[in-house]
């Protein structure tokens, strides 16, 4: 099962391409994305049988138009959670010891935005991190490893971008702040259910710039902290609500550890993939 926020309504990916919910479900679900999270396990019946259908095939496919507008397909998460320092390789660039516990900070709401926005870079040095986010599908709470996938909904690309002057600025770093400004949380263009994955815990992930060099490229199964050792540790403390979003840390490859360093500028249009999802695209714009 694929989701889609497309100008602005719920979206479901059929036989014909997206198709709007809301009609499809005669109104039982949609139009607003953040509502599939509220009963996930009522919607995602609801999809299946209608994808099984022979009503699916006649659907009419949304999203085709010059001009769609792809938004983050969860847009008003109550909790943003993020992990640092989660790939043994991107620990080693940033010559720092092995976390024993999951570095965790948030990316405020306000930051997150969708496939082929434009992102404003602010004054300082932006830099990309390639990100798998997971998305939950049910309130959670002391979960366990052995139970923790049953609470994701589903998976989907993201972009982590820092601005490295502000995040690294002490005596305390502002790693929330340095990396929360509009458009920092790309997020896209579909989720995807978990249950379409043959192994969910291994998908290559990378980012490049649009005609030019692969900036990261590695796999999810490198992670320090998988998905389920994430839920287990972040649940044993926050209780994780439907639609919450767990950004799980990135690979080596960020400009910030390169020689010289290396950073987003105007022009740049930063192009994101995971296995078995999709690619995210989002250009560089001036202040």
């Amino acid at each position: 099962m694929r989701l889609a926020h497309i100008d602005g309504r719920l979206a479901i990916k059929g036989p014909q391409g997206f198709f709007d919910a809301a009609e499809a479900s005669r109104g039982r679900f949609g139009p607003d994305a953040q509502t599939a999270f509220a009963d996930w396990e009522a919607f995602s019946d609801w999809t299946r049988e209608f994808l099984a259908s022979p009503a699916a095939a006649t659907a009419p496919p949304v999203g085709t138009a010059a001009g769609t507008v792809w938004g983050p397909p969860v847009p008003r998460p109550a909790q943003i959670f993020a992990v640092g320092l989660n790939y043994l390789d991107h620990i080693a660039e940033s010559k720092l010891d092995v976390p024993t516990e999951p570095a965790v900070f948030t990316k405020f709401r306000t930051s997150l935005t969708g496939h082929e926005a434009a992102v404003t870079l602010p004054d300082g040095l932006v830099d990309w991190e390639a990100e798998l986010v997971a998305v939950i599908g049910r309130h959670c709470h002391h979960a366990n490893r052995e139970t923790a996938w049953s609470y994701v909904a589903g998976l989907t690309v993201g972009q982590d971008l820092s601005e490295r002057r502000l995040q690294l600025t002490g005596p305390a770093p502002q790693f929330s702040l340095g990396k929360s400004h509009p458009g920092f949380a790309p997020l896209g263009p579909e989720l995807v259910s978990t249950d379409e994955f043959a192994n969910p815990d291994d998908l290559e992930l990378g980012c490049r710039l649009e005609g030019g060099e692969v900036l990261q490229k590695s796999r999810t199964s490198e992670m320090v902290f998988d998905i389920p050792e994430l839920i287990t540790r972040l649940s044993a403390v926050c209780p994780l609500l439907p639609g919450d979003l767990i950004f799980t840390g990135t690979p080596a490859g960020v400009g910030g550890a390169r020689t010289p360093q290396k950073f987003l500028a105007p022009g740049d249009v930063l192009v994101t993939w995971i296995e078995g999802i999709g690619t995210l695209r989002n250009p560089m714009l001036a202040p």
